[in-house]
Parts: C-alpha cells; sequence; structure tokens
C-alpha cells in the first residue's frame, strides 16, 4: 500500500529579502514543523486503516470511543511530539483499548524510542553522560536522562558490539599495550582499585591502517592471547609490535613470530630506568647518549623510506653498527652495578632490530614505534580517567565497546545502529513532488 502526504507551505517574504544564512537558519528551525506534521499525518493515517479493518472484520462490535483526556508522548530527534490516539470500545467484552501502539510497536509508558538515543550514545564516547544528555537536549532539543543514555550505552553496547570471529582477515602484524584504569572496589586501604585495561590492534600490510580486534579489563596476556588465538588466524601473523611490556613477549609471541620493540618506549623508559638505579638526571647523560647513537634508536623514517632495494650493505651496515652499540652499552652498565638497566637493555637490544632483518627479507618496511595505538586510545584513556574516574568492570566494557565501533570503526557504524533499531526497507519515504505557486 502507499500514503500519499501533501504538504502546503506558505512563506511570507519581502522583496529583495532571501538571504542564504537567514533562509538556512530559518527553515532549520521550522523542519521540526514538518517532521511533526507528517508524523501526525502517519499516525492518523495508520489509526484509521486500522480501525476501518476492525469494524469491517468484525460487523458492529467495535466502536469509536473519543481519546484520552492527555495525549500520549514521545521523545523524537526533533524535540517532543504529543499526539491523541483514537480509543475504541468492545462491546462484547466491554473493554476500550487503542490500536495504535500495537500498529507501530509502541510499547507502553515508552516515551523514549531507541532511536533518539542514537545522538547521545555518540557523544558519550567524548563527555559524561550528564553533559552528553544535555548536548543532546540543546542540539534535538530531545530531553533524555543521563540514567537512560546509560541504559542504552550499556544495552547497545552488550548486545550489539561483541567481538566477532576475525580469521577471514588475513592479519599480519599485532600491536597491543595497555594502561590502568580505577574500578568501583576498593584494596585493602580502601582506595579504588587499579587493574590493567589492554587493547590489541592488527594490520593486512606494511602501509595498512591497524584495526581494533580487542580490548580487556583485568585479563593477563596469557588469557588474551587464547582470546586472539581463537579469533584470528594467529598462525599468519608476523610481528608484534610492543613496548616490552612484562608477560607480552612470552605469552603472545608464537611460532614465526618476530618482536618490533618501540622505540620511543626504549627512550623514554630508559632514564627512568637509570633513576631506579640510583643516577640523577646529570649522571644519566653518558648512558643517553650511547643509547641515542645506536642507529636502530636514532634514524628517521624518512631516511629509511629512502633506502633503495640495492641498498644492501647499507642497512646491514646499520643493523651490525645497532648490535655493536647495544654491546657498548651493556658493557657500560656493569651487572653487579646497574642490574635492572642492563636487563632493560638485554631486552630492549633483541627486538629493536626487527624492522632491520624484515626489510633485508621483504625490501619493505614496517612500524618502528607504537604511536599508532597510543594516539588512537590517548582520546579515551583521557575520557576514562578524568570523566569516568571510578568504574564497574561490565559498564567500562560496554562503554569501551561503543568507542571502538563509533570512534575507530565509524564505516560500520550505520549498519550497526539499523541492526539495533530493526530497520528495514519495508518502509521508504519518496519525494514525488515539489512545486509553489506566488500570491
Amino acid at each position: 500500500m502507499k500514503l500519499y502526504i501533501n504538504l502546503t507551505i506558505k512563506l511570507d517574504i519581502a522583496r529583495g529579502e532571501v538571504k542564504i544564512n537567514n533562509l538556512l537558519y530559518q527553515l532549520k528551525g521550522f523542519m521540526a514543523q514538518i517532521y511533526f506534521g507528517i508524523l501526525k499525518a502517519i499516525f492518523s493515517a495508520v489509526e484509521e486503516r486500522m480501525i476501518t479493518e476492525l469494524k469491517e472484520s468484525h460487523n458492529g462490535r467495535y466502536v469509536k470511543n473519543g481519546h484520552p483526556s492527555t495525549p500520549r508522548q514521545i521523545n523524537t530527534p526533533y524535540g517532543l511530539f504529543k499526539y491523541r490516539m483514537i480509543r475504541i470500545s468492545d462491546k462484547e467484552t466491554g473493554k476500550t483499548f487503542m490500536p495504535l501502539p500495537e500498529a507501530i510497536d509502541l510499547s507502553p509508558y515508552c516515551r523514549q524510542p531507541k532511536v533518539v538515543g542514537e545522538g547521545g550514545i555518540g557523544i558519550v564516547c567524548h563527555l559524561s553522560y550528564r553533559n552528553s544528555s544535555k548536548e543532546v537536549k540543546r542540539i534535538l532539543g530531545t530531553e533524555i536522562s543521563k540514567s537512560t543514555l546509560h541504559r542504552q550505552v550499556q544495552e547497545f553496547g552488550s548486545k550489539m558490539c561483541n567481538w566477532k570471529s576475525l580469521k577471514e582477515i588475513p592479519y599480519r602484524f599485532l600491536m597491543v599495550d595497555g594502561t590502568k584504569v580505577r574500578m568501583q572496589e576498593t584494596d585493602e586501604k580502601g582506595r579504588a582499585k587499579k587493574v590493567e585495561m589492554r587493547w590489541a590492534l592488527a594490520s593486512t600490510g606494511e602501509k595498512e591502517r591497524f584495526k581494533p580486534v580487542g580490548i580487556w579489563i583485568d585479563k593477563s596476556w596469557k588469557d588474551i592471547y587464547r582470546d586472539l588465538k581463537n579469533r584470528l588466524n594467529y598462525s599468519k601473523l608476523e610481528v608484534l609490535f610492543s613496548d616490552g611490556g612484562p608477560g607480552i613477549e612470552g605469552n603472545l609471541l608464537s611460532c614465526g613470530m618476530r618482536h618490533q620493540r618501540c622505540r620511543l618506549h626504549g627512550r623514554r623508559d630508559f632514564p627512568y630506568i637509570l633513576y631506579m638505579e640510583g643516577l640523577k638526571k646529570r649522571k644519566q647523560k653518558i648512558f643517553k647518549e650511547k643509547l641515542n647513537s645506536i642507529p636502530a634508536m636514532s634514524i628517521k623514517r624518512r631516511e629509511l623510506e629512502q633506502l633503495r632495494p640495492e641498498d644492501v650493505l647499507e642497512v646491514k651496515r646499520l643493523a651490525e653498527k645497532t648490535r655493536e652499540g647495544f654491546r657498548e652499552l651493556l658493557e657500560a652498565l656493569p651487572k653487579d652495578k646497574y642490574p635492572k638497566a642492563r636487563v632493560y637493555i638485554e631486552s630492549l637490544s633483541r627486538g629493536i632490530t626487527t624492522f632491520f632483518d624484515f626489510w633485508l627479507e621483504n625490501k619493505k618496511w614496517i612500524h618502528l614505534n607504537t604511536n599508532a595505538i597510543e594516539n588512537r586510545f590517548s582520546l579515551v584513556k583521557n575520557r576514562i580517567w578524568a570523566i569516568g574516574k571510578r568504574w564497574s568492570e561490565q559498564g567500562l566494557m560496554n562503554w569501551l565497546m561503543v568507542v571502538i565501533r563509533k570512534l575507530f570503526l565509524p564505516e560500520s557504524w550505520d549498519e550497526l545502529w539499523a541492526r539495533y533499531l530493526g530497520i528495514n526497507s519495508n518502509l521508504n519515504f519518496e519525494l514525488v513532488k515539489v512545486s509553489y505557486d506566488w500570491i
């Protein structure tokens, strides 16, 4: 069946006063009236058709019985919509009911359809629930409480944003990182308990974008490995990128996989290790200079990109000079005097030259740092620490799943949201005709 709705709009225009800014601004404010007018026409049409069908199928049983004293209120993307529904009396049972809610799948006492929450769910990725609800009201004129918004985020995150199998995607590179988050639970001293939030990104090629493939709260790297192995074609992964945190290399590296340590973390963490050994800033200088003089720690990416396949000897020279530089640095760090710094440099030296070896085999450069994962999640970390402050594990996980889909996989957001709302092709709008007359 087709429903035609005729709209007649009157526009008062003084001669020569159609200014583009004024026109667009006024039209924007008028769109709500058009929206409500169409919505009211559809409600009325569906309601009348339902009543007609009831009367025709049950001769004389159903009769109209006026309207309720107060209209039904529904929050919409254009503000609060009010509609007085028609009541029907059943002569056989003596009961009175309204046919429209069942026809349009409007639940009893439902004033906040799920579709209204999309803007709030998107904004809550950046702001608190309270400020997100305020922004929705300011932008759309639709009021949504912070508790309702929180409930919708939790429902959307738990139902629609679960991780699926990614075995069909030929991922080659895996990047992992983590940070501390505060939970609602407290420790033995009554302070907010801090646990690790860890995440992983994967890429299909040297110059391809890294995409999120997992996020975990208070899970060991061993548990994370099991999860990734179940969902990814793990045997095809070639390189693991990380900051070298405890447990990463031992648990996530599989047979045939290499480890590329992050250079930025190496340069940044080494002075901290030296400080733990009792060396203040001035005494650290000689060791930092030795580390920064090593080619793998100092060479720029643009310099590497200038090397051609025939420059094999130069790349081998840089790799050998890097190994020599680490040997000299280790000699300058006696085991009995600087045990922690020595262990750190030994670990760093094992994984820092992977990009040289990879180029010698494939003539392509891989990432030298893990800033791809740090940059993408810096906004998330700031939001967690500055706004949320303390979280329940399930509440944080559901929020994170929404954030990943909205911020890091935006191409899938519209399709995901349509599935959540149950959108289908049974209802289509088509603009048939637009005409005008000067009066």
